[in-house]
């Protein structure tokens, strides 16, 4: 009994980090709240903080999937009742960079406070000014988690980022490039790209939080899609890069899953600087060990070949051709700026197939972009394909051409066809 008390009181210290009294030392004018809004785009907080189902901007009530329940998102607009419109600054800040809420309580590490510490004690009070007074406040009571009891108790959490998440201080850059620190900057907090490129460990914390780190922004797994590495990005020009940050669409790609809504919601609404900024920096960082699939002309012909005879073709092929070939062509190249490449893509060639199953049964769309505005879909074939025709596509698509994948079978089909039934 006592070491639970102890346990207790040393949490609720724990949970006092930082200066919950603490005052703005900048003056709150429309240039500051104008650099909040930027800010913000960047950190993308509306995608988590507004619901899928017509919610308002930043009202919360979005279900985020973790191993230990649903947590659902809060309300962070100045809404008195409901919302931070009480929040002094250091309540905030301690919300934002600290992971500690207005009450005292730890908070989920759904919030990248991991990598908002390293957001400047300018930029927190400019994020501070804008959702105070530069978002429209909603009235909307924040949902209970879904979280059953005991893993519902957050007095574990203030260990846990103790143990995981750093203190805020100021940003050091390993470089002394203007550039380049900036594009560290942004990677490593407000764009918290880390968050889902990085792997986790057991005890969920990222395994790196930057480039000190050798598994840092090597990719993962996110809800069922392959996330891939950012280190150095060698098959892409910083150009390229550039490009896709900003329309989510380039000569080689074009987004889908989880990345859609960051290119909607934050990086295509940033500065070409700060885009140009931030490929610089990641082409600056080693790369993951190349992939298997790189280019292999001869093997890639041969698929061309066989496809463009259309003689003694199986399943998979077949229906390559009836179904794929007009947008991504007999050489797999597709369409530059239109219909993405799947000769070498990522998404075919990832261990876990079920992204390019997910896109082969329920499609995908390109975001509408101030730097490409229109819409490029791709139908689903989930009325069109049964389990095994499907199964028979991907497997083509994952031994075709350079690529070189693991054959897919009707079973990991059924399971998420399933599963996109259920959305």
């Amino acid at each position: 009994m006592l070491a639970v008390v102890l346990a207790w009181i040393v949490a609720g210290l724990l949970n006092r980090a930082g200066d919950a009294e603490a005052n703005l030392t900048q003056e709150v004018t429309p240039a500051l709240i104008e650099k909040g809004a930027y800010l913000a785009r960047a950190g993308d907080c509306v995608a988590c903080h507004t619901s899928h189902d017509a919610g308002k901007p930043f009202a919360g009530g979005l279900g985020i999937a973790s191993p230990i329940g649903t947590i659902y998102s809060t309300n962070i607009t100045p809404d008195k009742q409901t919302g931070i419109g009480n929040w002094t600054y250091g309540e905030f800040e301690r919300a934002v960079r600290r992971g500690i809420g207005h009450d005292g309580n730890a908070l989920y590490p759904a919030m990248p406070f991991p990598s908002y510490a390293k957001v400047s004690d300018e930029d927190t009070q400019a994020l501070y000014a804008y959702f105070m007074q530069g978002v429209a406040a909603v009235k909307q009571p924040n949902k209970a988690n879904d979280i059953p009891w005991p893993l519902s108790i957050r007095m574990p959490l203030a260990y846990w980022r103790a143990l995981f998440s750093p203190a805020p201080q100021a940003f050091v850059a390993g470089t002394s490039d203007a550039q380049l620190a900036r594009g560290a900057y942004l990677v490593q907090g407000l764009g918290h790209c880390g968050s889902c490129h990085t792997p986790r460990a057991l005890t969920l914390q990222e395994k790196g939080l930057d480039e000190s780190a050798g598994s840092y922004l090597t990719g993962a797994e996110l809800n069922g899609w392959n996330v891939p590495a950012l280190r150095g990005m060698p098959h892409w020009s910083k150009e390229e890069l550039v490009e896709y940050l900003g329309s989510g669409r380039n000569a080689k790609a074009s987004v889908a899953g989880e990345m859609t809504d960051v290119i909607a919601n934050s990086t295509s609404h940033m500065s070409d600087a700060d885009l140009q900024a931030m490929a610089a920096y990641l082409k600056t960082l080693s790369p993951v060990k190349g992939p298997a699939y790189q280019q292999r002309a001869e093997r890639s012909a041969t698929t061309t070949a066989k496809l463009t005879a259309a003689k003694d073709l199986t399943l998979g092929e077949r229906l390559y051709i009836d179904n794929c070939g007009a947008c991504h062509f007999v050489a797999g190249q597709g369409a530059e700026r239109v219909f993405p490449r799947l000769d070498g893509a990522s998404i075919v060639n990832a261990e876990n197939p079920s992204a390019l199953i997910h896109v082969i049964l329920a499609g995908a769309q390109t975001p509408s972009t101030e730097r490409a505005p229109s819409v490029l879909p791709m139908p689903g074939f989930a009325d069109r394909m049964d389990d095994s025709e499907v199964a028979a596509l991907a497997s083509f698509l994952r031994t075709g051409w350079s690529n070189e994948a693991g054959k897919v079978s009707a079973d990991q089909v059924r399971s998420v066809r399933e599963a996109v039934e259920l959305h």
